[in-house]
């Protein structure tokens, strides 16, 4: 009975693994990112007087994780923008945050029937991120234990950890913030993340890459969904 559960579950990461990140999943990381991102010092200032910083903060804050990977393997940093579709739907997502007329888009996606909704989707796609980024790095480092970590910490959390960057271009200096020195909870599931697909990777944790997946997603979606709801 337990090998057929075992199957049956095994049935169920498969199908889950297999679900698209484009569109909804992407899209949720981009909304997310940017509702954070409109909380930070500066940012509502920038946007008025420069909507081109405003923009490029916000690509930043959407493909930071992506770029700093990139950076890490010595691939092309701007790598991650050529995907056009990602970027047009980033930049429809950046304008409706910033910009909407009365700013109804932002209010609604703060009520929180539909911000359970984005968090759930956003570490939907943090895992899968955390997951391709460990791959990506075994790939070209076979025996590279803490390139992997480290790579698929900042496929799922660089954003936070460049966000150094980001706040210059808004003319905010916060080195002390930055999520390495103090690391909040996302980041540090994102680095337990990328320890356990690492050593899944190289065959210390005996269960499948699918299944690992489901249990990670459940977890932190989970935990996330119940923090929303208490704040």
């Amino acid at each position: 009975m337990a090998f057929l559960e075992e199957l049956q579950m095994e049935g169920v990461a498969s199908h889950f693994a297999r679900i698209p990140m484009f569109p909804f999943f992407d899209l949720t990381h981009y909304m997310l990112s940017l509702m954070y991102l409109r909380h930070e010092e500066g940012i509502c200032n920038v946007s008025r007087k420069s909507p081109i910083t405003c923009w490029i903060c916000s690509m930043l804050s959407c493909f930071g994780g992506a770029m700093l990977a990139a950076f890490m393997l010595g691939e092309p940093v701007i790598k991650p923008f050529e995907s056009n579709i990602n970027i047009v739907l980033a930049t429809i997502v950046w304008y409706m945050v910033f910009y909407f007329p009365k700013d109804l888009f932002f209010k609604f996606c703060s009520l929180l029937p539909a911000k359970l909704i984005i968090v759930a989707g956003k570490e939907i796609a943090r895992v899968r991120k955390i997951a391709v980024g460990v791959a990506h790095a075994h790939h070209v480092y076979h025996h590279g234990y803490i390139v992997m970590v480290a790579v698929g910490l900042a496929k799922g959390a660089g954003s936070g950890l460049i966000a150094t960057i980001e706040q210059l271009l808004r003319g905010v200096w916060k080195p002390e913030t930055n999520e390495l020195l103090d690391m909040p909870f996302a980041t540090k599931a994102t680095l337990l993340g990328a320890v356990l697909f690492t050593m899944q990777k190289t065959g210390y944790v005996p269960i499948s890459k699918e299944l690992l997946i489901l249990i990670i997603t459940t977890l932190l979606v989970t935990i996330k969904e119940m923090d929303e709801g208490l704040k």
